[in-house]
């Protein structure tokens, strides 16, 4: 008959089935995120939709992402019942990480850039989890395997995994959601999804499910000042680096393996300030307070559309509410902060205000 091996563990087994189990009882406690409607003029033709990412249990877009890492980790047999969880993140992602490492019952480390906002390592703490934090952001990633060596844990990677551990294809992941959301609007196929990359595994998902349910739907990745997305997707280089973002949550100092061009019809550049002045902008005519990264999308929505109102096209253009203000109470939303890191938010604030009387956005940087 052979040599065999058996490597059955049915304790370890059981576990992990349980693991699962708890994991996707998370999901099925939680409604879908809400998808609110942006006050637009309706004779524009041209409807904007903002999907809440804010309102999962750990408060931001990284939920999705966490969920889907975790379950791709017990699949794969990489995650134990003793196995340390450590993670590269500079925040919302190690947030929610932390909560389904509690919900577990296994120790979590977040491996952080030391500028990280105080308020999201309150909340990795308040969730059980541990903060190791580095002066050098570029070291995150040898930081991180490290430290997983050196205690037999797991490093999840969510640069390298997150477009290959959620299901493209459908079972409620994003894209999923927005399309089923948008099917009795006035205009339910979006003409544009506007989202910022970080690991790239929102894009990938989004572009990906475009194509496959073969809907003409476009994907625009913007991309705060400071990251190396754009740079390569322009060029077509993915060696491209960059001193990082001041954006937390998007751009990167360096193309991460997630991140992939391919099914991307279209990169925006965003500078900070106006990120930030969108972010507050949005506050102001929603009532809804969002986080940075959500500023940098609208800006690049509200672009798009000025663009779209120029050709004379009508549509939907969708964008996502990432995490909400409330992390960034010392930071964007600071006018002490603004001021010492020379962010004058103004021009950008008043050029959103123009548009939402007229639907045209101007640069307020370029030339007269």
């Amino acid at each position: 008959m052979g040599n065999t091996a058996d490597r059955c563990d049915p304790e370890r087994r059981a576990w992990i089935a349980e693991a699962v189990r708890v994991v996707d009882a998370d999901a099925n406690r939680s409604a879908d995120t809400h998808l609110h409607v942006f006050p637009l003029p309706p004779s524009w033709g041209v409807d904007l939709y903002l999907k809440d990412e804010s309102v999962h249990p750990t408060g931001s877009l990284k939920h999705r992402l966490a969920r889907s890492l975790f379950l791709y980790g017990l699949a794969n047999g990489w995650i134990r019942e003793d196995t340390t969880i450590i993670e590269a993140s500079s925040g919302s992602t190690a947030v929610s990480e932390a909560y389904f490492a509690r919900l577990l019952g296994l120790p979590f480390v977040a491996v952080m850039p030391a500028s990280t906002s105080p308020e999201k390592i309150a909340l990795i703490e308040f969730y059980g989890g541990r903060c190791h934090l580095v002066d050098d952001p570029s070291a995150i990633y040898a930081e991180s395997h490290r430290l997983a060596r050196e205690c037999g844990g797991h490093f999840m990677d969510q640069f390298t995994y997150a477009e290959r551990a959620t299901d493209w294809r459908g079972n409620n992941n994003i894209a999923d959601s927005i399309f089923e959301q948008m099917r009795l609007e006035r205009y339910p196929e979006p003409a544009w999804v506007v989202v910022g990359a970080g690991t790239g595994g929102t894009s990938a998902t989004i572009g990906r499910y475009a194509r496959y349910r073969r809907f003409a739907t476009r994907v625009a990745v913007v991309d705060p000042e400071g990251s190396a997305f754009f740079d390569a997707y322009t060029r077509g280089d993915r060696d491209v680096t960059a001193r990082g973002s001041r954006i937390e949550g998007i751009g990167r100092p360096r193309v991460e393996p997630s991140f992939l061009p391919s099914v991307i019809d279209r990169m925006v550049r965003v500078p900070d300030a106006a990120s930030i002045a969108a972010m507050r902008w949005a506050a102001d005519v929603t009532g809804l307070a969002v986080g940075g990264s959500t500023g940098t999308n609208l800006w690049g929505a509200a672009l798009l559309i000025s663009e779209m109102r120029e050709r004379g096209e009508r549509g939907s253009v969708v964008t996502l509410i990432c995490d909400g203000a409330e992390r960034y109470a010392h930071t964007y939303n600071s006018d002490t902060w603004l001021t010492t890191q020379n962010i004058d938010v103004d021009p950008y604030l008043t050029a959103l205000r123009a548009f939402q009387r007229t639907g045209v956005l101007t640069d307020p940087t370029a030339a007269p």
